[in-house]
């Protein structure tokens, strides 16, 4: 018998050869890939192969507004691995569990417990941007242990920071969208379901949080809480009330060193966040009041109270200063008024529901080291800075110059030890990097899954030490898609803002360090595009910027142009000082800090990259 036709072309062998070795190497690759099938839940065995975390988990949130599905978790850094643990108040016929950019139900990395009607499944899944769900051809969910109990059906499972599967979530440092949802009857095929029939919701969470302990509350520690006056929740899906507080009277400078949230029982998973105000210390008088904060009859007085002293989301822990420092609060140099500030979420409408939450203030009269303080860093508000139509991303950066530092911070540097990142409804991302020297030395803070919608202040993993000469870079990212008209700078909702409040210490003389595009340059570029769009009868310098750029014709074009002018022009920096006024020198026509390396991703195990250890987060001043 002859094998090969005596017509077979070398090309051909050539080809088939190949064709062979790639089947072969799919084979040997697909050995070493994670399970492809769901997990039977009756068949798993008591004695997981994988360590158990220590229980409790030192993390949680209530994921839906009845509470009837928690979400906690711990984190093994050694491992990069995230432990889960999903209790369900009522299960019914299986739950879904999941990540997504921003939130969708499309394109999502999941996890699913589901039965057949007989027998229960657990697997990792994905949905398409339609929304049907299948399973995932690499299972990187691993289920460890599933207990009935009698407050609630637990699941425990575990999962990489990264898989390398391209249908899974990274997890990363900043928010996380988990997106959850609830089976109400038997699958007979997973393939069957599809995530917009049936109840799903969405929660906000840092899920990476530092592993270091919390430091120790001094013995003469005092309290004091700002509560809600027993409100009643309105009956609309969000409200932000405004109350406010006064200290008490004469009250001498004291330290605060830790604040946690107060929450009354049952409003869990409806008090969204938090926030605590200082008013200025100009302000002599400030009327009482409770009530809505978008009221337009409130106080203006109000809107002079937009120094934070403590800030806390719902999945938040207490926030602790570092040992060797303090937030002022007391004394003459402080305001006697506090705002406090509530965002209730109640996507079901529930009526009638009273509520006292707050925070709790704990502070010393026995003052520590060193006042800590806050730096705003970013871009000013002004409408100067603008982002196009109809853009999915376009980046604004915000310098903190290294003329500034050097003539602000002093020999030794700050540490920064926290930061609270800020945007309005057009922001997806926040970056502030250091820069030494032209090179990316660190990242302050990250968060490339940004939402307005959850704002609290992190605790940095590792202090960041800024010495006089350096440089800060605060980049946002926005999109716009679904807007028609530029959106500029400002105050308003649906304007827009590029702030990181570090929170740092020693505390210096520095408030403010931000910039914006030199006004004159941005009248060339005004100019020039108009003379380039044929509009001879260019108004430039006659109205107001907000006017400037609604009159341009917008295009791919004209937002390069713009992007490259932000990116190259000189800027005016805003060195301020805490009385508002800018540190002596000149400040206008600053040239853009050059950046001539720029920080690597870090590689995941599976990528062949090493574990990170942990670092210590305390300095030596």
């Amino acid at each position: 018998m002859r094998i090969f036709n005596k017509n077979l072309r070398l090309q051909d062998v050539t080809i088939m050869y190949f064709t062979a070795l790639a089947t072969l190497m799919v084979i040997l690759v697909s050995s070493y890939q994670a399970p492809t099938t769901a997990v039977e839940v009756s068949s798993l065995k008591s004695n997981p192969s994988s360590p158990l975390p220590p229980l409790p988990m030192p993390f949680r949130v209530p994921l839906d507004p009845r509470g009837e599905l928690q979400l906690a978790w711990n984190i093994s850094y050694a491992d990069q691995e995230v432990y889960m643990e999903l209790r369900v108040a009522k299960l019914r016929h299986g739950v879904v569990l999941g990540m997504s950019d921003r939130g969708e139900l499309t394109n999502a990395d999941l996890v699913v417990l589901w039965d057949s009607g007989t027998k229960s499944y657990f697997g990792d899944a994905w949905s398409d941007s339609e929304g049907n769900v299948s399973l995932d051809s690499q299972q990187d969910y691993e289920l460890i242990e599933a207990t009935q109990k009698t407050d609630g059906f637990y699941l425990l499972f575990k999962r990489p920071f990264s898989s390398c599967d391209p249908r899974d979530y990274l997890i990363e440092e900043g928010t996380v969208h988990i997106i959850y949802g609830f089976l109400d009857q038997p699958l007979a095929s997973l393939e069957q379901l599809n995530l917009s029939r049936i109840h799903t919701g969405v929660q906000r969470v840092l899920m990476l949080r530092p592993d270091t302990p919390s430091p120790t509350l001094p013995p003469d520690v005092q309290t004091l809480e700002v509560l809600s006056p027993n409100v009643i929740i309105p009956n609309q899906e969000t409200t932000y009330w405004c109350f406010i507080q006064k200290l008490p009277e004469n009250m001498s400078k004291n330290h605060i060193v830790m604040y946690e949230s107060v929450i009354t029982p049952g409003n869990e998973g409806i008090v969204h966040h938090i926030e605590v105000f200082e008013c200025s210390p100009d302000m002599h008088v400030v009327p009482e009041y409770s009530g809505s904060c978008d009221d337009k009859m409130k106080p203006g007085k109000l809107n002079s109270c937009r120094h934070v002293l403590a800030a806390w989301a719902m999945g938040a822990e207490a926030f602790y200063y570092p040992p060797d420092a303090g937030l002022p609060m007391g004394g003459p140099s402080s305001s006697r008024f506090l705002r406090l500030e509530v965002h209730y979420h109640n996507p079901l409408l529930i009526s009638d529901r009273r509520d006292s939450s707050g925070i709790r203030l704990h502070y010393t009269p026995s003052l520590r080291r060193y006042d800590a303080g806050i730096i705003e860093l970013g871009l000013v508000y002004t409408p100067i800075m603008a982002i196009p139509p109809k853009q999915h991303t376009f980046y604004l950066s915000g310098y903190c110059s290294s003329k500034c530092t050097q003539t602000a911070l002093p020999p030794g540097g700050i540490y920064i030890f926290a930061s609270q990142l800020h945007t309005h409804l057009a922001g997806r991302g926040v970056r502030t990097v250091l820069v030494r020297g032209g090179k990316e030395l660190e990242v302050v803070q990250e968060d490339q899954h940004f939402s307005t919608h959850y704002q609290t202040i992190r605790v940095l993993r590792k202090m960041v030490n800024v010495l006089p000469g350096d440089v800060l870079i605060t980049k946002c990212t926005y999109n716009t898609e679904d807007r028609s008209k530029p959106t500029v700078g400002g105050f308003g909702i649906m304007e827009e803002m590029c702030v990181n409040y570090i929170h740092y210490y020693p505390r210096t003389q520095l408030e403010l360090c931000k910039s914006h595009v030199d006004p004159g340059y941005l009248q060339k570029y005004f100019s020039s595009i108009n003379r380039f769009q044929g509009n001879d009868q260019c108004v430039c310098g006659e109205v107001g910027v907000t006017e400037q750029y609604s009159q341009l014709q917008w295009d791919a074009f004209t937002g390069e142009v713009l992007d490259s002018l932000y990116n190259t022009a000189p800027f005016s920096m805003h060195c301020n000082q805490s009385t508002a006024r800018l540190f002596p020198g000149e400040w206008d026509k600053q040239p853009v800090p050059a950046v001539t390396s720029v920080l690597e991703k870090p590689r995941y195990p599976c990528e062949g990259g090493a574990s990170p250890t942990s670092r210590p987060i305390t300095p030596t001043v």
